[in-house]
């Protein structure tokens, strides 16, 4: 696949489809079969009907010619335009229009699950860049940090295995989630093994970083910084999707462009050198904040339409863009507080289990609360660390880097039965518009 496929959408290009008037319909069918253009058919008789019919009546006619306009992948071009050459025809690309967004194309291989969450948010605009890949790996760390266990991580391993088997009938409509919840429960199982954590502090398994439970504090200042990291790659994102979409000028003032980047760095460094005492670090960081802050203020005001009311509004934006970039951060902090949960219901479970072991009823006991309260805990907490991880993913992290949605490339593919005849049948009636 060309690297500029790797990084977003197919490159698109609109094309003006020209035939001979007698050849409409066999060109028609050629482009049905060839399912790579999406013809611009607002043209068309209004209602249902006969697809090929109503494309045919919506062609633009000239003289002997008749012709469509459309979008393409660029790559089908040549094998269109030979398809298109056998019969008289010609496929011109044209200029995209002023104000016109090319539709999204995105290949990927089949079973594919890394764009589950990009496709559940939205289309990916045409001129930004795909974080699907990215966006994968930062859910699932942060599934994992929440839902942090070797025994319940292997659970939900097993889960993602029954769902590819298709074994269980209902769980055949959501088949191709199976490598996402796969990778979710083996991430769980990483950080179970960091937190010492296996069913719950069973001991089965040794601490190799810390314990949620004894060391709190250092869990959520890891969190935090987790969360850091995260934002500086959405804002970094978010900077090349404002530069492709309007270019350096535009993304100077974006709050979730260079000016936003600026704002969430000045933050960084103030806190370092506050905490550190660096002096300079604190200066340095005032500076950029400030012009950080006038950045987003000119950008707002431009779009604002001026006047007192557009200062307020941009004076508004700009506190506001400080107090959201302070919460964001100190919003991941959730990672270390569901991972901190989810420890102490398999701490409580563990604690009646082993308090009730004995022998007789005092076993069963015991086995029925550790059976059915990790059950229970499982579910509980994999729900809950999903929903939680989806709205960090999608609040804090892709509203930086998507500022608007794009329109999915849908293909004219027709259905052609009872439309295929030889090439040497004889020609149909004319469907253009000025005949009746």
């Amino acid at each position: 696949m060309p690297p500029r496929e790797r990084a977003g959408p197919v490159p698109m290009e609109r094309v003006a489809i020209v035939v001979l008037d007698e050849d409409r319909e066999r060109a028609l069918r050629a482009v049905a079969r060839a399912g790579v253009v999406e013809l611009d058919l607002r043209g068309a008789p209004a209602g249902e009907g006969d697809e090929l019919r109503r494309a045919a009546d919506a062609g633009v006619e000239h003289g002997p010619l008749v012709g469509w306009v459309g979008w393409m992948p660029r790559s089908e071009h040549e094998a269109l335009a030979a398809s298109l050459a056998e019969l008289g025809g010609a496929l011109v690309p044209l200029r995209t229009p002023v104000g016109e967004e090319p539709p999204t194309l995105i290949r990927h291989a089949p079973g594919d699950t890394s764009r589950t969450l990009v496709d559940t948010y939205g289309t990916v605009p045409y001129a930004d860049v795909d974080p699907a890949r990215a966006a994968l790996v930062a859910y699932i760390l942060m599934f994992g940090m929440m839902f942090g266990d070797v025994g319940h991580g292997a659970m939900l391993v097993a889960v993602g295995l029954l769902i590819r088997a298709g074994a269980i009938r209902p769980l055949r409509r959501i088949r191709r989630t199976w490598g996402f919840v796969t990778l979710a429960g083996l991430a769980a199982m990483v950080f179970g093994l960091l937190y010492g954590e296996a069913f719950g502090p069973t001991g089965l398994v040794p601490v190799l970083w810390l314990n949620p439970m004894d060391e709190p504090v250092p869990l959520l200042l890891a969190a935090i910084a987790i969360g850091a990291v995260l934002l500086a790659g959405s804002y970094v994102t978010g900077t090349v999707n404002r530069v492709r979409e309007g270019g350096w000028g535009y993304a100077l003032y974006a709050r979730t462009g260079v000016a936003g980047s600026g704002l969430f760095l000045a933050l960084g460094l103030l806190t370092w050198g506050l905490v550190a005492a660096v002096t300079p670090l604190v200066v340095v960081g005032a500076v950029l904040a400030l012009v950080a802050l006038v950045l987003i203020f000119v950008g707002v005001l431009s779009t604002s339409g001026g006047g007192p009311s557009g200062i307020l509004q941009a004076g508004i934006e700009s506190f506001d863009s400080v107090s959201r970039l302070a919460s964001n951060v100190v919003s991941f902090a959730r990672l270390a507080a569901f991972g901190l949960t989810h420890a102490a219901l398999l701490a409580v479970i563990w604690t009646g289990t082993t308090a009730l072991w004995g022998p007789g009823w005092g076993a069963v006991a015991a086995v029925l609360v550790f059976v059915v309260g990790n059950i229970v805990t499982f579910g509980l907490e994999a729900l809950i660390a999903g929903i939680q991880a989806l709205r960090l993913e999608y609040y804090e992290l892709f509203s930086r880097v998507f500022v608007g949605e794009g329109r999915p490339f849908r293909p004219w593919r027709p259905d052609l039965s009872g439309h295929e005849a030889p090439t040497d049948a004889p020609v149909p009636a004319s469907h253009g518009k000025d005949h009746p």
